[in-house]
């Protein structure tokens, strides 16, 4: 699976085993198993074929423990560049073949090192297929792993039947931005000020706002005054992890901003907040949508993006009549991808934009909030 030519490499015997009791044979790679014997979390499966490190540096899969379907993984290193949050929240990743050398002039470190560093476990060597199809059977599963040297299979079963999953658990309130901070504009003043409620904001949107606005950042906690104190041209709500309804009072601090004029712009658990406020519903799908591929129509020009997605939840279309009009759709599984308000200055997609990591089919979405700022 790994190197194992050097000195310092020891090869761990590791387990994986499903609260279903399924179990899988593996390697222990990653965080150093002496500061927790095993991880645990709800499994799920990404099917990006690169873009591994932004995926572990997103908060989005706080709780969760990531599988990668493409089998090599971890061939160009990781580069602090890369990063897409402040840290690593995913509970642990399972791949099925780490690999032995990194091959890139931007790489500082490899997969392994990196892993390490930020204190996040992972198991390789796993039937990556046999493992997706089981979630895809049975949707998200808990799931636990460590190594045998340290505990026993019953353990980690026991460990996974206990863990709760990402279903009614306040996980944004683990990624948020403990403070408000600001951050200017990379390129040309625009004078545009936005406003962002962070429920787990990656680097790569900061950066997309950043292009043509002064960006000031307030935790989830925050209330709708809080964000109104500076003015904003518009309100921007970012994606995060987990259950939208355990947002605190973020959502009735939403629906305050929903009854002014500035416009509000939702992405991914944002898209799932502004549903709830203005009195949708929303849905835990089977097992969620994770990867770079996924085909999202306009329904009112019938463009097509290829997608990058993060999300087990989803605002169930049944839920918006009167409320609001679906204005994109997953061709996947005909999930709603986007709506806009019927009777507020507001919309969303459920998909990222921002592209970190994936296709760029879908960035003209900040250049269209822009467009609606500066129409104020």
């Amino acid at each position: 699976m790994r190197d194992r030519s050097g000195p310092s490499t020891r090869v761990r015997d590791a387990a994986l085993v499903l609260a279903d009791g399924s179990t899988f044979e593996g390697e222990w790679f990653g965080a150093d198993p002496a500061n927790g014997t095993h991880a645990a979390g709800e499994v799920v499966f990404n099917t990006a074929l690169t873009g591994y490190q932004e995926i572990i540096t997103d908060p989005s899969y706080a709780g969760q423990i990531v599988t990668f379907t493409y089998p090599h993984i971890g061939n160009y290193g990781a580069a602090a560049a890369d990063d897409e949050s402040r840290g690593a929240f995913c509970r642990g990743v399972i791949v099925r073949d780490l690999a032995r050398r990194r091959s890139s002039w931007r790489s500082e470190q490899d997969l392994d090192a990196f892993l390490l560093f930020h204190g996040v476990p992972g198991i390789g060597g796993i039937d990556t297929r046999r493992l997706t199809r089981i979630i895809r059977a049975t949707g998200a599963i808990p799931g636990a792993f460590g190594p045998l040297d340290l505990v026993d299979e019953a353990t980690l079963k026991a460990a996974a039947a206990e863990e709760p999953g990402t279903a009614g658990v306040d996980l944004v309130s683990e990624v948020t931005a403990p403070n408000p901070y600001v951050v200017r504009p990379a390129g040309e003043d625009s004078g545009l000020v936005v406003a962002a409620y962070d429920f787990g904001m990656k680097t790569s949107i900061v950066r997309q706002l950043g292009v043509f606005a002064t960006l000031h950042v307030f935790p989830a906690s925050a209330t709708a005054d809080e964000l109104l104190s500076v003015e904003p041209d518009g309100i921007f709500l970012s994606n995060g992890p987990g259950d939208p309804e355990m947002v605190g009072g973020a959502i009735d601090h939403v629906r305050t901003l929903l009854g002014g004029t500035v416009p509000v712009f939702g992405i991914c658990l944002g898209h799932q907040v502004l549903g709830l406020a203005a009195g949708a519903r929303t849905v835990k799908l089977p097992f969620g949508h994770h990867g770079g591929n996924h085909p999202v129509r306009d329904v009112r020009s019938g463009r097509i993006d290829i997608t990058s997605q993060n999300h087990n939840f989803a605002v169930d279309p049944d839920s918006l009549a009167g409320i609001a009009e679906v204005t994109h759709v997953n061709l996947n599984d005909g999930v709603c991808e986007g709506m806009r308000l019927v009777d507020a200055n507001a919309w969303s997609v459920q998909h990222h934009p921002e592209a970190g990591p994936g296709p760029h089919d879908a960035r003209h979405l900040f250049e269209d909030f822009k467009t609606r700022m500066e129409q104020q």
